[in-house]
């Protein structure tokens, strides 16, 4: 144990432990010292904390890497600076479009767009209703005397209301049943393209392309299962039902900081990534020294330059320049060069 201890990222280690020791004094907060916290969910709640410990440890380790490290702090660097609020005028702009509508993927085909915009749109909106749920923050009661209204409560404070029966009840206590029919049907689109597209069958595997689908199909089933159970079947299997949907949400959790699903969290970082490409333009292109053409930020060659001494390569040369100044077609050129040199030398221009 202590072996396996000291193979940890020290660092990312405390990182992991105070962002989950952090959403446990949320909870207490928000649900007022387990006032307001339902016992039932406690299995849920200890695997959030578990995943939110893995992921906290994993982004930690990730931003430690010479090159996100950089990145992270060049896109705080200009997101703070003087263009403040264009810049985050920009990032709210691309959040919404890449995050919540997903179009980062739409130029590639409408179908792979419309199967990843519903995985998201279920996933996003399942986690904002379970997430207060679980943690406490909101719960539902009925007040003394009135039994036909439903009173919201958040953080303990009255929020809201609504008639039993009415539109806005049958809306709010099938908000889950809503995101497992979109995530089902996502997944579905998803798997198909995976069964026909030959290039996909060819590289994806078990674990990386295949889980995440299955898990995500199992929670949607087994909750959509749940809801069926109450509406046709009097609870009749609500015990079966409970417990499958119960593991297969802690499977998620736990494997989420570890599998596919960690790209989520990364995605989030190409914010920053669109800032470091507006904020390099801005400051002017670097110029191939062979084919006098632009060809990246000059901001993104000098920092590329530091990455790899960083990570122990050395790509100065002798007068003074260095490899990176060169554009692609610069350096097949330079190499091109280098090869005809050395037949010269050799006295052998072929064979």
């Amino acid at each position: 144990m202590y072996r396996l201890i000291k193979t940890l990222n020290r660092r990312a280690l405390i990182k992991a432990i105070v962002a989950a020791v952090l959403t446990v004094i949320f909870v207490l907060m928000g649900s007022r010292n387990l006032q307001n916290f339902d016992p039932a969910l406690i299995a849920y709640l200890i695997g959030t904390v578990f995943a939110v410990f893995g992921i906290a440890y994993r982004y930690s380790v990730w931003l430690q890497r010479p090159p996100t490290r950089l990145y992270w702090r060049r896109s705080m660097q200009f997101l703070f600076s003087r263009y403040f609020f264009p810049y985050l005028w920009r990032s709210i702009k691309l959040f919404v479009r890449n995050i919540f509508f997903q179009r980062f993927i739409a130029f590639r085909s409408r179908r792979r767009w419309f199967g990843h915009f519903l995985l998201a749109t279920g996933c996003m909106l399942a986690f904002a209703i379970t997430i207060p749920l679980t943690f406490g923050w909101i719960h539902f009661i009925l007040k003394p005397g009135d039994d036909t209204t439903y009173y919201a409560m958040l953080f303990g404070f009255e929020a809201g209301s609504f008639q039993l029966g009415s539109p806005l009840a049958f809306i709010a206590f099938h908000g889950l049943v809503w995101s497992s029919v979109l995530v089902t049907i996502g997944a579905v689109i998803m798997m198909k393209r995976r069964f026909t597209d030959g290039g996909l069958i060819a590289t994806q595997s078990f674990e990386n392309d295949w889980l995440p689908l299955f898990l995500l199909i199992a929670i949607s089933v087994t909750g959509l299962g749940i809801s069926y159970d109450y509406t046709f079947l009097e609870g009749k299997t609500y015990q079966f039902m409970a417990v499958t949907h119960a593991i297969t949400v802690i499977l998620f959790l736990v494997w989420l900081p570890f599998g596919k699903f960690f790209h989520i969290f990364q995605r989030l970082a190409q914010l920053g990534a669109t800032l470091y490409k507006a904020e390099g333009k801005r400051r002017g292109m670097a110029t191939c020294p062979h084919t006098k053409e632009d060809f990246a930020t000059q901001t993104h060659i000098d920092d590329l330059k530091k990455v790899s001494k960083t990570l122990g390569f050395n790509y100065d040369k002798e007068d003074g320049t260095n490899h990176m100044d060169l554009s692609p077609e610069g350096k097949r050129s330079a190499l091109a060069n280098a090869h005809l040199n050395a037949r010269k030398e050799a006295g052998k221009l072929f064979g």
